[in-house]
């Protein structure tokens, strides 16, 4: 859809100033994309720094019927930010104020476009951290965080943006300023609007402000390395890990293939290295040798090659350091990959890889598998090029049949990207008719002209 911009234009300088809408097709461009590299010209980008201006934007757009795409900083893998009817990108990474940090109630109450690593270093000076720590924590927003439910290494003890999150502020597309959840750890009244919110990717309300709860810093933490001799024994161990007493605050899998991208780690590993497992165990100094004693014992059995321990702060922020490089090395070597960040319970993550190894197989297509174990959030990477005309043709069978093999596991499509452009299509495979069709409904009653991040997260309708 292409709007009318010069109205359009003035109607939102009226709102924000000249200064902050850009409608120059050049200045506009960069808007467009995230790092799906999906791209969408919008017909402006407007830049908000109050929740009222949000608010007044949204019914520029509503007049104008223009469609509203809210933006952070444009780091999600499946094409959420991505204008796909043009309309008006609404940026909010000027909205980036830490408005409170209250050690006493453990909570932060921020503004959207702050990023993660600044909400740690906030909730750090207290003594506290937010416990969702994607890799792109450098860069991505919170509001981002909120908008996909994107967690990272850390979920596997703490929980995921929605079991770190009281209540939000946020516009909806019918332009009212709403307030969900409270400060507090417990509340039964009313419906969870805020975990309704969290992950629905800017379709039913714009975030103006967080309330995040914090979790106080453990006063020790270990890091593991355990190397398998094949992923098989690798995810069998993850099962074994997380089936024992102790819950290690991450563990992260990366199978050969991965392993084989990191010449970091090849030089430090046995010869027959098939896959790892990074462990990190956190809590009061004076439990960590029980607790690593415990989480070892459950690593070993068959296939174990090595299991050693960091030895200092340095080495083990080394180890994350290659771990967090992976999937920025994997994209430069196969720019068309496609990343799919899939769930199943841990105990049929030994069959998700075998799965994945047949299916590699049958359709020539390179897949490197590494990600969050310790709750069965695996990615699932597919490194195939695009100007090989095979791997074009098998590339989007070969996904699909992913999902089956997902779902037929008892799995969900994604545990942490969201669905955006990228998995919408999949999506009626995995929730029912009924369901979809309620979903559908509150959309409607949050956003009744349908202008807010419009053709996402539901099958498009013939």
């Amino acid at each position: 859809m292409t709007v009318s911009v010069e109205p359009l234009q003035g109607a939102l300088a009226h709102v924000v100033g000249k200064d902050r809408v850009l409608t120059d097709p050049g200045d506009c461009h960069v808007y467009g994309y995230d790092n799906s590299r999906k791209h969408h010209l919008p017909d402006a980008v407007v830049f908000a720094l109050t929740e009222d201006e949000v608010r007044d934007i949204v019914g520029v757009c509503r007049t104008y019927k223009a469609p509203l795409t809210a933006r952070g900083r444009g780091t999600g893998t499946a094409g959420a930010a991505v204008p796909v009817r043009g309309g008006v990108v609404l940026s909010l990474e000027r909205m980036r104020r830490i408005i409170a940090v209250d050690p006493d109630n453990r909570l932060l109450r921020v503004e959207p476009g702050a990023t993660n690593q600044e909400v740690q270093q906030a909730a750090a000076a207290h003594g506290f951290f937010w416990p969702p720590d994607p890799t792109s924590a450098r860069y991505c927003s919170v509001g981002g965080n909120i908008a996909v439910n994107s967690a990272g290494p850390r979920a596997v003890k703490y929980g995921t943006v929605r079991e770190n999150t009281l209540g939000l502020h946020a516009v909806t597309g019918r332009g009212e300023v709403i307030r969900t959840g409270v400060d507090t750890t417990k509340g039964a009244v009313g419906y969870d609007l805020t975990r309704l919110l969290i992950g629905s990717e800017g379709t039913l309300a714009i975030i103006t402000q967080a309330t995040l709860k914090l979790t106080p810093q453990s006063t020790a933490r270990r890091t593991l390395r355990a190397v398998y001799d094949d992923m098989h024994h690798a995810a069998a161990a993850v099962s074994r890990i997380m089936a024992q007493p102790v819950t290690p605050c991450a563990l992260e899998f990366l199978d050969g293939a991965a392993i084989a991208m990191v010449p970091e780690f090849q030089k430090t590993l046995p010869a027959r290295a098939g896959a790892l497992l990074l462990i990190e165990v956190d809590g009061p100094g004076a439990a960590m040798d029980e607790a690593v004693a415990a989480v070892s014992a459950a690593a070993r059995g068959t296939g174990l090659l090595d299991l050693t321990a960091a030895r200092s702060t340095d080495e083990a922020q080394a180890l994350w350091a290659v771990r967090k490089a992976l999937s920025p090395a994997l994209r430069t070597l196969a720019p068309n990959k496609l990343n799919e960040d899939v769930v199943v319970p841990v105990s049929r993550i030994p069959e998700l890889i075998a799965g994945l190894e047949t299916l590699s197989r049958r359709f020539g297509i390179p897949i490197v598998n590494f990600g969050h174990a310790g709750n069965g959030n695996i990615h699932v990477n597919m490194l195939y090029d695009s100007q090989n005309a095979e791997q074009e043709r098998h590339a989007r069978p070969a996904l699909s049949e992913v999902f089956d093999l997902v779902l037929r596991l008892g799995g969900t499509l994604s545990g942490e990207h969201g669905v955006g452009m990228e998995k919408r299509d999949y999506v009626a495979r995995a929730i029912d008719a009924p369901t979809l069709s309620l979903m559908r409904a509150i959309k409607a009653q949050f956003d009744p002209d349908g202008i807010l991040n419009p053709d996402k997260l539901f099958p498009l309708v013939p």
